[in-house]
């Protein structure tokens, strides 16, 4: 007995104060366009009861009051906003990251080069290669995931996980890359680190980086660390905004 395929963009309820608009069941750039469309249409015309949107790779989950909001009215608004022709896409921001590789900045690069038979360099440079897109931002505040990696390098991830890693370490887990944000836990392979703070508290912006931005990595020597750290500390971006 066959199932019936899926039909897109989807609602499903999420318990009984949220919902999810799906737009597929991919990583893909087109589908996350779609998400971040419809996110930016809820912006410029807010629906009764909606109290939170938050991007994903492939749908929206919005965030809703129950006393104010008609889950299936709102259902349907959401299709037909999903539905609307998107405005024009606007050029994505492109950030130039600082990275340190290797050493005690990212202790799992030579692991990592040696899986895949590469040397450190090799690795490095492939890794700066791509162009990342942002596909969403969360986990910890600020936690950027990427999509782009050279699927070359696609790593399980660690077998133990860590309790801790540093904030903003350049990381890889599967078929992702990652810029981390606060300190934290993870089971993903420390390449690098930058100074650069996705999240800062006290800084305007908090959040440096939106889904939908576009990310380069550039490798940069250890001496340069920390006056680099010490900018981005007191609240210098560090990163730069590039022509795309």
């Amino acid at each position: 007995m066959s199932s019936t395929p899926a039909t897109y963009p989807r609602v499903r309820p999420c318990g009984d104060t949220a919902l999810t608009v799906e737009f597929g069941d991919a990583v893909d750039p087109a589908l996350n366009a779609k998400v971040l469309a419809l996110d930016e249409a809820l912006k410029a015309r807010p629906l009764a009861g909606v109290v939170e949107t938050v991007p994903t790779y492939r749908s929206l989950l919005v965030h809703l009051d129950p006393v104010a909001a008609d889950p299936a009215a709102l259902a349907d608004a959401l299709l037909a906003l999903a539905a609307a022709p998107p405005p024009g896409e606007a050029s994505a921001r492109r950030w130039r990251i600082p990275v340190v590789y290797g050493g005690e900045f990212g202790e799992d690069l030579a692991d990592v080069a040696a899986q895949h038979g590469l040397s450190q360099s090799a690795l490095i440079e492939a890794h700066c290669a791509p162009v990342y897109r942002v596909y969403m931002i969360g986990f910890l505040p600020g936690f950027t995931y990427l999509g782009g990696l050279d699927p070359g390098l696609a790593t399980s991830r660690r077998a133990e996980p860590r309790a801790l890693i540093p904030a903003s370490s350049v990381i890889i887990g599967g078929a992702q890359a990652a810029i981390s944000s606060i300190a934290g836990p993870s089971g993903w392979h420390l390449l690098g680190r930058t100074p650069v703070r996705p999240y800062q508290p006290g800084r305007d912006p908090a959040f440096l980086i939106a889904a939908g931005d576009e990310i380069v990595f550039e490798p940069v020597a250890a001496d340069r660390w920390p006056a680099l750290d010490k900018a981005a500390g007191a609240g210098e971006p560090v990163a730069d905004l590039v022509t795309s």
